[in-house]
């Protein structure tokens, strides 16, 4: 299976945003992609860095305008699509949704993020209700898709939940960068440890693992920091954390390659991580700390 990931720089409004999305997901599906994984909210700049209410208006239903651009592409190209959007549900009630379309431009489902930052800069509390759709992956037909979301990708649970529902990706549309004020070792470490954790997920699941970020400064429209300089570093790993394409980290990238569903099956034979779990002993764990 081809897959590719489309690093995304904003492009300011909605309309050029998803103008740079339909040339990337056709430049991406003429290589032979038959997977594309957008970054995450996609469709214009991370509106997080403030809060401000009138930044609601960013969001849609899904369906809506932007699933229909989407699910349009999906099916001109023949690919599964995974995107990202500021979901309405009503007045009040607001997700950060990834939505999945078919080859054929149909919603095969969403996933919404389930872990929510409030972080300097990262304000997603104040816009995002926590998702209530739990673990599920999404039945597609390049295979049973793993969605996950960007703050999502600390925590080993929601990779493992997403494993044992029978996930045979897992994949993290995702905007994380720099504060513009780290300092060189300080930038390493954070973007090292984004990078180790997830290929943790893919070691411990046998699982490939597909991390789409976007790239590029972003201004605080508050002026309250010195913005965000998302790093890029788009990555696609094998079932043994095995970089299987890597991208940088300054600059718009389609990153693609090549995955073989067979050898989820073969890892998990030589690494039987699943079986071994002691599933008798983890009670502790629904706990939120052990005093």
């Amino acid at each position: 299976m081809h897959v590719a990931l489309i690093q995304h720089r904003n492009a300011s409004d909605r309309e050029s945003n998803l103008s740079a999305t339909a040339a990337a997901v056709s430049e991406a599906a003429a290589a032979g992609a038959e997977l594309v994984v957008l970054a995450e909210l996609h469709t214009g700049p991370y509106f997080c860095q403030v809060e401000t209410p009138a930044e609601f208006d960013r969001a849609e239903p899904v369906p809506g305008p932007s699933t229909e651009a989407l699910g349009a592409m999906a099916r001109e190209h023949g690919v599964v699509l995974v995107g990202s959007l500021f979901e309405r549900r009503t007045a009040g009630v607001y997700h950060n949704t990834a939505v999945v379309f078919e080859t054929d431009g149909r919603l095969a489902g969403r996933y919404r993020k389930m872990h929510i930052p409030d972080d300097p800069g990262y304000y997603e509390k104040y816009y995002f209700t926590p998702g209530d759709l739990g673990f599920q992956p999404i039945d597609t037909s390049v295979g049973r898709l793993g969605v996950l979301v960007c703050w999502d990708q600390w925590y080993p649970e929601a990779a493992r939940l997403m494993a044992l529902a029978g996930a045979e990706l897992l994949i993290y549309p995702t905007a994380i960068g720099w504060d513009p004020g780290d300092t060189p070792d300080e930038r390493t470490r954070q973007r090292e440890a984004w990078i180790t954790v997830q290929r943790g997920h893919a070691v411990a699941n046998n699982l490939p693992v597909l991390a789409c970020n976007r790239v590029g400064f972003e201004p605080d429209p508050g002026g309250a920091t010195a913005g965000a300089d998302f790093w890029g570093s788009s990555f696609i790993a094998g079932p043994q954390g095995e970089f299987l394409a890597r991208a940088g980290t300054d600059a718009p990238q389609i990153v693609t390659a090549a995955i073989d569903p067979a050898r989820t099956e073969q890892v998990r034979r030589q690494w039987p991580f699943l079986r071994d779990r002691r599933i008798d002993a983890y009670a502790d764990l629904l706990r939120r700390f052990i005093d």
